[in-house]
């Protein structure tokens, strides 16, 4: 396998112990392909999924000519452009039972929204604006040819793609397939994730922490973030702050897994070993990044498994993983092109305070005022405060040369609903 570390060596200005967060970003982007495995699902059970072949309509959309409107059944050539036109019903098609005859001229066919156009008419006129006398409908000035109609394969001509491969299946995708009445794809199989914390001061929910020791809360909320993503989530638990069992866990991780996520033991702690063995086990491409919180960070590849070693407080995992690891997982998990994750500008409501030379992420609430979008920060920005990140529903992204903001100036907001 191709190396890692020599396929980043052409990059200007790469520097592994404080990359920018683009060029973090961009380096992640050019080293991970997506898993070659599929599997056949039936569409009911394929949300989220992601496509491995572009799907091809067997169908016509719609399949025939019909009607848009509830209204009337005409032909084009009857109606006088500039004066009414009185035509003779002639009988009615509803949805799902076609008219069985046919449109002379001087007639026309009262029509449900879906029904058949029947042959010889080619137009409808919306049942408000006409007028009926008896046997007759007077229709009104001004109408259109082929008006208030949908064409057979407007939407989607048979043998014609339909969806491409990469398209992660949304409820949108799902009801496009069952229209065409395709009951089975192929996706691309889920992504493995195996996952474990580190630190000898964790300790697991439901026992009694003894003094120093704190809850293991950062592999239940990177089990959460993995789930939604749509990961096959391997839960290691624990390894414990010593060389051997951080290496076996490794091993054994690389062994079964597509990807490994970690929380803790990557800064320069003594008992901080991620880096180190990393390198010894494989490549490590970059430890720190230039940004705040989630300045510790390494990245790299033990075999055939990509290695996200996340900081261990609570708010710098969750950033780090929202800011580099989601978007390589979509990618590996088949998703294509990745879509940026949209950035909004809106006046902040009070200062923030920042140095120039790194990226900063601060929890912010995006909220409505007298008709204008505005940010606040969530209080406490201390990177093991998870509270204010449960109640954030953005992150403010302070960009790497900026330096402090005043009050009512405009900030970058990256919404949080949607990352995963």
């Amino acid at each position: 396998m191709t190396s890692i570390l020599r396929a980043i060596s052409c990059l200007d200005d790469y520097d592994p112990e404080s990359l920018p967060v683009p060029q973090a970003q961009v380096i992640l982007q050019s080293l991970v392909e997506p898993v070659t495995g599929t599997e056949r699902l039936f569409v009911k059970n394929a949300l989220g999924r992601v496509l491995a072949r572009p799907v091809i309509s067997p169908i016509n959309v719609p399949a025939h000519d019909n009607s848009a409107m509830d209204g009337y059944a005409v032909r084009a050539t009857d109606l006088h452009g500039d004066t009414e036109t009185r035509l003779r019903l002639v009988g009615t098609a509803f949805a799902g039972r076609a008219f069985e005859g046919y449109v002379g001229p001087g007639e026309c066919v009262r029509i449900m929204t879906g029904a058949l156009l029947p042959d010889g008419g080619d137009t409808v006129v919306i049942q408000e604006v006409v007028k009926v006398e008896g046997g007759e409908v007077l229709i009104p000035a001004g109408q259109k040819p082929g008006q208030n109609t949908r064409r057979s394969g407007e939407d989607l001509r048979a043998g014609l793609p339909a969806l491409p491969a990469g398209r992660s299946l949304r409820p949108a995708e799902i009801g496009l397939l069952a229209s065409l009445g395709i009951a089975e794809v192929t996706v691309f199989r889920r992504v493995r994730v195996a996952l474990f914390s580190t630190g000898d001061e964790l300790c697991s929910i439901g026992s009694q922490p003894k003094p120093g020791e704190v809850f293991d809360s950062n592999r239940y909320t990177l089990c959460a973030m993995l789930t939604r993503l749509g990961c096959e989530v391997l839960d290691m638990g624990v390894v414990r702050d010593n060389r051997e069992d951080l290496e076996a866990a490794l091993l054994a991780a690389s062994a079964n897994a597509d990807a490994i996520v970690t929380s803790g033991g990557v800064s320069v702690g003594e008992a901080d070993f991620i880096r180190d063995t990393l390198s010894r086990l494989g490549e490590v491409v970059f430890w720190k990044i230039a940004m705040k919180p989630g300045r510790p960070m390494a990245f790299g590849r033990i075999g055939n498994a990509f290695l996200f070693g996340l900081p261990g407080n609570p708010v710098s995992v969750m950033v780090t993983f929202y800011q580099f690891a989601r978007d390589a997982l979509r990618k590996l998990s088949g998703v294509s092109p990745l879509d940026p994750v949209p950035l909004l500008d809106v006046p902040c409501e009070t200062p923030l305070r920042k140095n120039p030379g790194r990226t900063e992420f601060q929890r912010g609430h995006l909220f409505v005022q007298d008709g204008q979008w505005k940010v606040r920060v969530t209080g406490a920005q201390g990177s093991g405060i998870l509270r204010s990140m449960a109640e954030a529903n953005c992150l403010i992204v302070l960009e790497h040369e900026r330096a402090s903001i005043a009050a009512g100036e405009v900030v970058k907001v990256q919404v949080m609903d949607g990352l995963v």
